[in-house]
């Protein structure tokens, strides 16, 4: 198998030119389809295995999905494979990525399953596909059971779960998938359609978006969790050992307030428990601020969300921004007091991985003096359940956006996107414990 390393080798297959080279700073490996912009990046890591999966557009807005996947922990990449069977057909943003799912396969490489958002006849549908050859080949893509529906549909997320079925959480917008003119509605429609309406009906429309769950291949398993979502945000699925899977995403509350909410289930997914509210940060948006949550699970089953919410200005002369938060639960019905990140700048589209000791990884992108860069913070869970946060560098000077980050056997893998509009790829670095 061809493998990428930071070496400033080339590797050529299908038609494509991935490269990767040592000179980028911090020493990140450059992933990237040739003549393509490389965006919405997604990782999953089991051992020393980790899965990579983003997508391509040419300049004509074809979009595609491609996968790699490293054996040591992110010292080398294998030549990427079109996930997608039907070229082209992909439709996905920063905020829905392509999803990955690894299934563990005794004494070999993990079955990895792909999961994306397409274009449909009437809105969208959620695919996935499966490799059983460590990412070499995919299957032909298959709808998500119960997504191939009315309307749109997307901010997906998937797991493995204890049984090694695989599970997707999604927000589902079938129930408002026409406009009173009877013309499907579009995503933007949607993100501003509140700004038009009082509160009051605002959180009666978010009563139409639903999160959706269910088993893939596993027919009549999808259903709805609740309605009342945010519907342009982020989902976060986990799973653990005791086979209990856990959900988050950001709720519409009384008064249009957008907060982030929990749910779990430990009956396979059939049933969940009522939503509890994160924190209460009474953030209130006539609209969608397509910033969702991240969800991590540790060994000992603690709960770690982290997300962004507006706060005020550091003076009363400054305008209102975002900022970073992080809270932990260890039963799922109570979470700590929300504790603010240190950030610099306007945070946004955090991710998170618990780490082997008990520790929490924390990336983030931000924005200040015109420029977007990511961040990193690694983060101690204290006692008390807050968690002492020591920033990292990590990162490239050049614009950088939407990081995502694992934990792996011997550390971790942060990868982000890269670089200027309709030229951009993936960057991939390696942190150790």
């Amino acid at each position: 198998m061809n493998l990428l390393k930071a070496s400033g080798a080339f590797a050529v297959g299908l038609a494509m030119t991935v490269s990767a080279s040592s000179s980028v700073t911090n020493g990140a490996t450059e992933i990237a389809i040739k003549d393509r912009a490389n965006s919405n990046a997604s990782v999953a890591a089991r051992g020393r295995f980790i899965a990579l999966a983003w997508s391509a557009s040419t300049n004509e807005g074809v979009t595609d999905i491609f996968f790699t996947a490293s054996r040591d922990g992110g010292r080398a990449f294998a030549t990427p494979t079109r996930v997608n069977d039907v070229p082209g057909e992909a439709r996905v943003s920063g905020e829905q990525p392509p999803r990955i799912a690894l299934v563990p396969s005794a004494g070999r490489d993990p079955s990895i399953v792909v999961a994306w958002t397409a274009k449909g006849s009437t809105g969208t549908r959620l695919l996935s596909a499966r490799s059983n050859d460590g990412g070499r080949s995919f299957s032909s893509a298959a709808p998500v059971v119960g997504t191939d529906a009315s309307g749109n549909r997307g901010w997906e997320s998937v797991a493995a779960s204890q049984d090694g079925a695989v599970v997707a959480l999604w927000l589902d917008h079938r129930e408002a998938s026409t406009s009173t003119s009877g013309a499907p509605m579009n995503h933007a429609q949607h993100q501003h359609d509140a700004a038009s309406r009082n509160p009051t009906d605002s959180v009666a429309r978010a009563q139409l978006s639903k999160l959706f769950f269910a088993r893939l291949g596993e027919p009549g398993s999808a259903h709805a969790v609740t309605g009342g979502v945010c519907y342009c945000c982020k989902t976060a699925l986990a799973t653990d050992g005791d086979g209990v899977i856990y959900a988050t995403w950001r709720h519409v509350y009384e008064g249009n307030i957008r907060d982030i909410a929990f749910s779990r289930s430990s009956d396979a997914g059939r049933t969940f428990t009522p939503p509890v509210r994160v924190s209460q940060d009474d953030w209130v948006i006539n609209g969608c601020p397509e910033n969702g949550p991240a969800l991590a699970v540790d060994t000992n089953h603690r709960i770690h969300v982290v997300w962004p919410t507006l706060v005020p200005g550091s003076t009363s002369a400054t305008e209102p921004t975002l900022g970073l938060f992080y809270a932990m639960s260890e039963d799922g019905r109570h979470f700590t007091a929300r504790q603010r990140i240190p950030t610099d700048g306007v945070a946004r589209h955090p991710q998170i991985a618990a780490g082997p000791r008990g520790d929490v990884i924390v990336v983030w992108d931000e924005q200040s003096n015109g420029t977007r860069r990511i961040a990193l913070a690694r983060g101690i869970v204290n006692r008390d359940g807050t968690a002492s946060f020591v920033p990292q560098p990590i990162g490239d000077a050049a614009a950088a956006a939407y990081p995502i980050v694992a934990s792996v056997e011997d550390g971790a893998i942060v990868a982000w996107t890269s670089g200027s509009m309709g030229q951009t790829v993936i960057r991939a670095q390696r942190l150790a414990n």
